[in-house]
């Protein structure tokens, strides 16, 4: 058999890590623990703009607050006239083979027609887009709401020469909105943001909820009469069905972490807020709800962490090494729902001028805690981790 050689890896010095990464570092932060203990840090508690890396204090945060098994729900209410009113509570995982699922079990319980399909987004009282979104295409801008179908995006596809556009999602029925939101797209196929250049963008969300539930309806011969309205759930009437998501939040935590999405991080982020203070859900309430526990739990203050949403799109988001050290701790548990790169388990976050990590490495299946935050014009990320990864490697700890 042929041997195997191992290759390890050269070992830093304090002097060549020193000099090697202060060629590398214009304005950032990083820090790596082994046992326990840190091995090397630099400006530990000076804070940055984390981008995506936030999304850690976002979950740990709701993990605690709303619990693990917490599942949201979507309340189904019909009227003596037999009008269908959908209240949702953020929901960030209601996709269209979950609204299929949903109709199914709305047939079961006897419902074979419906006049107006009542869209109830009252939960949510959200008056103003993400701090750091934009109206653009990108699926990553789309807008927080209470009811909330295939995260606030459509992917379609729009033929060369004829202009015909279609759902590019065999689950997605081809709805009415999607020619107008594809008007000037350019042919082919596409994954957009519903609310893109768009003023009134919860009328939009409204009208893509309700034309889906329609399609869907109608797809299990419920007929559908009415029209689709934005309107609230009168306070007598009871909840004929209430659905509760095919994902736990730790089920939705890994998919999230994987591909960083934005959209439901807020969802969460807002949930938490309602979770504590009470609906309707808002931006100063998931501010206040998780400021108040990293306070409390780890007596961080806005010193050291603040949040002003929960995905990093916002660069009034700080954070310091130390502040995430602390959370990446708590974390350890739910590590494993963190992507995982060559060997490390590792959060990336990415915004123009701010290039950050947060994770663990291994060793003997121990966990230890890195961060790195870089804001800069250079992005020498993988550089300052590399040389942060030999120092961990070829060191024994205390």
């Amino acid at each position: 058999m042929m041997a195997v050689s191992v290759v390890k890896p050269r070992s830093l010095s304090a002097a060549e890590f020193a000099a090697e990464t202060e060629a590398l570092v214009d304005n950032g932060g990083y820090a790596v623990q082994k046992h326990g203990q840190y091995l090397v840090t630099h400006n530990l508690h000076k804070t940055y703009v984390p981008a995506s890396i936030i999304k850690i204090a976002t979950t740990l945060a709701a993990l605690d607050i709303l619990g693990p098994e917490y599942r949201f729900s979507t309340k189904f209410y019909l009227d003596a006239q037999q009008n269908l009113y959908i209240q949702g509570t953020g929901d960030p995982f209601l996709v269209s083979e979950e609204v299929a699922i949903i109709v199914a079990n709305l047939k079961k319980k006897g419902c074979s027609g419906i006049r107006d399909i009542n869209i109830d987004n009252s939960l949510f009282a959200i008056q103003e887009l993400t701090d750091g979104a934009g109206l653009s295409d990108n699926p990553y801008d789309a807008q927080n709401s209470g009811l909330a179908v295939n995260f606030n995006t459509v992917k379609v596809r729009k033929k060369d020469g004829t202009g015909r556009v279609m759902s590019a999602e065999e689950q997605t029925p081809t709805l009415p909105l999607m020619a107008d939101l594809a008007e000037d797209l350019e042919p082919g196929t596409h994954r957009i943001n519903i609310t893109r250049a768009k003023k009134n963008g919860a009328a939009i969300i409204s009208l893509y909820a309700g034309e889906l539930f329609s399609a869907m309806l109608q797809r299990e011969n419920i007929a559908v009469a009415g029209k689709i309205k934005n309107r609230t759930t009168p306070a007598d009437l009871e909840p004929v069905y209430i659905h509760q998501s095919g994902k736990s939040l730790e089920g939705i935590i890994a998919p999230l972490m994987l591909y960083s999405n934005n959209f439901i991080a807020n969802q969460i982020f807002l949930a938490v807020g309602a979770a504590r203070y009470g609906n309707p859900a808002t931006w100063e309430k998931g501010r206040a709800a998780v400021a108040e526990y990293l306070q409390k739990k780890y007596s961080l203050s806005a010193g050291e962490i603040k949040m002003v949403e929960g995905s990093g799109l916002s660069r009034k988001n700080r954070i310091s090494a130390h502040a995430m050290l602390l959370l990446l701790d708590s974390f350890k548990p739910y590590a494993r729902l963190l992507p995982r790169e060559n060997g490390r388990l590792l959060k990336s976050g990415t915004l123009k001028g701010v290039y950050t990590y947060a994770g663990y490495f291994t060793e003997n299946e121990r966990l230890d805690s890195f961060v790195l935050l870089l804001n800069q014009e250079r992005n020498n990320r993988d550089k300052v981790l590399g040389a942060l990864e030999r120092i961990y490697q070829t060191s024994t700890g205390k």
